[in-house]
């Protein structure tokens, strides 16, 4: 991944500070790692928010408003989930960004449609929503240093590309950071744009995309959350393991 994870951090936060803007996380599998490293950073009361550690179904459900038959029709550690964690903190937290971690850190997986390493980061802002999925090949611990960088370093691009307008609304940004931003404005053929008025069907997200994962980072763009309750929350198989 190269930057480490308080280097990512720093420029995540650097850039809500420069906007007035606030953020804030949803963690399953990382356990809090995320928030911890948002907030080892001095000075970052000004920009973060509020976090969840919603570690087991239930508690994704009544915390986050995360729909019972998602998780029973996608399992926790999918799309579906990722950007309704996402969808749930920036709503409660009242926010300007959410990020939201669900995977499968390891050793071992009870789901056998999951991979070990596989992760889904959820990213919900004023002006987009969207999930960005990955598998690594770590152990437990590198695994969730693996996705909480994937998910500073997805949060990053979504608001350089979304919400900054020019490199003047940032100070001090350094010839890397223009670099990188600049190719991270070349939208890649498999990604969408989310339209806010374009309702997605589940033909849309394709049956067997997640086969697809394996080197490649994709984003992925999730229906509309329309009805959210608690119905069917005693339907949920809960065996599957984070």
């Amino acid at each position: 991944m190269g930057d480490n994870l308080i280097t990512l951090a720093s420029r995540l936060e650097r850039r809500l500070l420069e906007k007035k803007a606030t953020v804030s996380a949803a963690e399953s599998c990382t356990g809090g790692l995320l928030t911890s490293t948002l907030t080892d950073i001095s000075g970052s009361s000004a920009c973060f928010n509020q976090s969840w550690i919603t570690y087991s179904n239930e508690s994704k459900i009544i915390e986050l408003d995360v729909k019972p038959n998602t998780i029973a029709e996608h399992g926790a550690v999918s799309a579906e989930v990722a950007i309704q964690m996402a969808k749930g903190a920036r709503k409660k937290a009242n926010s300007d960004i959410a990020i939201a971690i669900s995977g499968i850190a390891g050793p071992k997986t009870d789901d056998t449609r999951k991979k070990v390493g596989e992760v889904y980061v959820g990213i919900s802002s004023t002006m987009y929503e969207g999930v960005k999925s990955k598998i690594f090949s770590g152990d437990r611990k590198q695994n969730k240093l693996n996705f909480v960088t994937l998910a500073l370093r997805a949060a990053i691009e979504i608001w350089d590309r979304y919400h900054i307008n020019d490199f003047e609304n940032i100070e001090n940004i350094d010839e890397q950071e223009i670099q990188e931003f600049e190719e991270k404005l070349e939208i890649k053929s498999d990604s969408e744009v989310y339209d806010k008025n374009k309702e997605w069907d589940d033909d849309e997200i394709g049956e067997n995309w997640i086969e697809d994962l394996d080197e490649e980072e994709t984003i992925q763009i999730i229906e509309k959350d329309v009805n959210q309750n608690h119905k069917g929350i005693d339907d949920i198989n809960w065996s599957e393991q984070e």
